[in-house]
């Protein structure tokens, strides 16, 4: 595939000749609403097999062949390229698409919001996943769980050849709850009952596997929680399930705060089958704008994974989702709300806006005035930096990489998984 950015004066007829693909392909391909509204720095993908390259003055072959990791004598074969030595600038050289390696892909989705339309959603990208993480079974203090409406999605990553896991959080009144892992942590019959109740319930629906989210558990809960994992593995193992966990994104193990001190990274990765590391929240809706999952940021924390955790345990977590601020920002004001990426296509076609992108977090972000005449700032995620993240994962060999969370629209990305990985599907 190919990333396309919208410059001034671009269009879909001018893209579609530059590249030799029909308009109403790149349409359909990038689900455009308004093909007469393109707005500058949009990203769009091109699908063609392979891609192109225009030379740069003072580029060489090997240059190109380094950076897209393809033979030179297969771009001098390809492109009938009589003198090697002599390449113009602004010659349009095309490259055939490197090898893909396979990949674990997981993603979450939460049928609470997803509601009817859960089974249509895993449909739609289910080709594109390993494993459907069906979020959540909260735990009650009396060793009960609160179920999901979970079933039409069983029944749609089935049909996909999707692994459903069955996700166990310490939810509790709309929010992850120290003390409720507290009680169950240090109360031995507790944690027997609840996780007979998962696997009774991952038998009668056809869970293949039991991944443990549970957040904000505070230093004293950290060896609790490892024992209980322990536990779990064991009675996961005799049923031939998988096991996983969630866990928050740390830069070291000393790194202090109720949300990290009770993940211990090296025991999980020695604990369970692969721990999906949550690389995404850097900016949240209650805190000031910046992107949500700078890459520099993401690397910082999977190079600290790699140094305790094995490679083959480690899924890297990419948002699909962006925020919208409005400003200035306060903290504790107004909080920022959550769009998809297409959503902020459609902010910045219908304001105006000039979309930018940031080298360092590798990341798109605007401002636009609303109505009201109130600034907004919006991170959100594109092609490029999804693609990014996908050179990340190619670069550190990991297992794979998962989403948060279905049912926010994106066709680019779908279009890069294929273009990148081979999708490692584990139901036969």
């Amino acid at each position: 595939m190919q990333i396309h950015v919208i410059s001034p004066g671009d269009s879909l007829w001018r893209i579609s000749q530059l590249y030799n693909v029909p308009v109403d392909l790149l349409v359909r391909a990038n689900q455009i609403p308004s093909p007469n509204r393109l707005v500058v720095g949009q990203s769009l993908v091109i699908p063609i097999w392979g891609r192109y390259h225009w030379v740069r003055p003072g580029e060489s072959l090997y240059g190109i062949s380094r950076q897209y990791n393809v033979p030179i004598a297969e771009i001098i074969r390809i492109n009938q390229i009589a003198d090697p030595s002599q390449i113009p600038a602004g010659l349009r050289l095309y490259l055939p698409p490197a090898p893909r390696p396979t990949v674990d892909i997981a993603a979450y989705i939460d049928p609470r919001i997803t509601g009817e339309a859960s089974p249509q959603i895993v449909d739609s990208v289910g080709e594109n996943l390993t494993f459907l993480n069906i979020f959540s079974y909260a735990v009650n203090r009396d060793g009960t769980l609160t179920p999901v409406i979970d079933q039409p999605s069983i029944q749609a990553a089935y049909g996909n050849r999707v692994a459903p896991l069955m996700v166990l959080t310490n939810f509790e009144a709309g929010t992850f709850s120290t003390e409720l892992a507290t009680t169950l942590f240090t109360n031995e019959a507790l944690q027997d009952k609840v996780l007979d109740a998962a696997i009774q319930i991952m038998e009668e629906k056809g869970y293949l596997g039991l991944d443990f989210d549970f957040e904000y558990l505070g230093p004293q809960n950290r060896e609790r929680y490892n024992q209980f994992l322990r536990k779990a593995r064991t009675k996961l193992k005799e049923k031939g399930y998988f096991i996983s966990s969630a866990l928050a994104p740390k830069l070291s193990e000393s790194q202090v705060g109720v949300l990290y001190e009770g993940h211990d990274y090296r025991a999980h990765g020695q604990i369970v089958d692969f721990i999906f590391f949550m690389t995404y929240e850097w900016g949240w809706s209650g805190g000031p704008p910046m992107a949500v999952s700078p890459i520099d940021q993401v690397r910082k924390v999977m190079e600290y994974a790699l140094s305790v955790v094995p490679r083959n345990k480690i899924m890297m977590g990419i948002p699909l989702y962006g925020y919208d601020w409005t400003l200035p920002y306060v903290p504790g004001g107004r909080w920022a709300r959550s769009i998809s990426p297409q959503q902020a296509i459609a902010l910045a076609a219908r304001y105006g806006a000039v979309i930018q992108y940031d080298p360092v977090a590798q990341a798109p972000h605007f401002n636009y005035f609303d109505e009201q005449g109130r600034e907004h700032k919006v991170w959100f995620e594109d092609a490029r930096s999804i693609q990014a993240k996908f050179q990340l994962v190619k670069e550190l060999g990991i297992r794979g990489f998962f989403y948060w969370v279905l049912g926010h629209d994106f066709p680019q990305n779908w279009l890069l998984i294929q273009d990148n990985f081979i999708v490692r599907k584990r139901v036969r």
